[in-house]
């Protein structure tokens, strides 16, 4: 095989002179952080908007069918007022508590969904994958490759070593609290495949266009959170060399099968745990009806 050099065409720019966004590259350099930006802010938009609403997330339909939105699972406290909030029977600890105030410095809504997204949504600020896409997309830290930096990050590298961005390296520990999450939505994906007859309350089984979403979403979270780097380095031993042991090394290769695709879970699983609670919501507001498939 022969090999012969590529020359790339450069733009001159002043020799230890880069300005903010200056590069010498021609090519779309600028299009993945773009998307990136615009993906990660509607979809954080949209999460903490649902989150702070505290209904509609529950969906019991004239079928029987039973739907819980991702982001309130699991509902520890239920507020049977709000429209749309699950069943005092289906949270873990009954009605809302008279010492738990429904508003944080009296203006900020206290729902059953941020008593337990600081887990997930903690897991994901964290995550090795994430932390490279925002601080592209967000800080402009580097906008990308061989591109040049915003003045005010100054011209000494300090990493994750200090605060605030040491706080990143606590990811592991959020990785311990997210995996129950997994067990609890796949309760949930089950329970939606159970219909009640609204008439003589049997169970029986049967099949929506809401539970295929939420048993989606549920696979999509799994194979992004058993995907993470923290579990596949658990799961190997915490060894630097794993290959002395065979039940490690395959451990860590049945992990490597998620982690391999990570960015990808990454991106598909937050599009889907919004289009689920998005799905839900319309369904429990009368604006989407739910199709019975069996």
């Amino acid at each position: 095989m022969t090999r012969a050099p590529v020359s790339l065409p450069q733009v001159a720019l002043p020799d230890n002179q880069r300005g903010f966004l200056q590069t010498k590259r021609t090519d779309t350099w600028w299009l993945f952080p773009t998307i990136t930006l615009i993906y990660f802010a509607i979809a954080a938009t949209y999460l903490t908007w649902a989150a702070w609403q505290g209904e509609h997330y529950w969906y019991s339909g004239p079928g029987g069918a039973q739907y819980l939105s991702p982001i309130y699972s699991p509902v520890l406290f239920s507020d049977s007022t709000r429209a749309g909030a699950a069943p005092v029977e289906h949270s873990w600890f009954g009605e809302w508590p008279s010492w738990l105030p429904k508003l944080l410095l009296g203006f900020i809504p206290l729902t059953p969904a941020l008593l337990i997204l600081w887990a997930p949504g903690g897991f994901r600020l964290t995550c090795y994958y994430y932390r490279g896409a925002y601080y592209k997309a967000f800080w402009g830290d580097p906008p990308n490759c061989a591109v040049g930096e915003p003045g005010f990050r100054g011209t000494r590298f300090r990493g994750e070593r200090s605060l605030p961005l040491v706080i990143m390296n606590i990811h592991r520990y959020f990785l311990y609290a997210v995996i129950p999450f997994i067990f609890i939505l796949s309760y949930d994906a089950i329970i939606s495949f159970i219909f009640i007859d609204p008439e003589t309350g049997s169970h029986r089984f049967g099949i929506g266009v809401g539970s295929l979403v939420i048993t989606a979403n549920t696979v999509l979270l799994a194979s992004y959170t058993f995907g993470c780097h923290s579990l596949r380095h658990i799961i190997g031993g915490k060894k630097d060399c794993i290959a002395s042991s065979q039940a490690r090394l395959t451990a860590y290769n049945c992990v490597g099968c998620f982690n391999r695709w990570h960015m990808q879970w990454a991106w598909i699983s937050l599009f889907w745990v919004g289009f689920a609670d998005l799905y839900i919501r319309l369904c429990s507001m009368g604006i989407w009806s739910d199709w019975r498939i069996l």
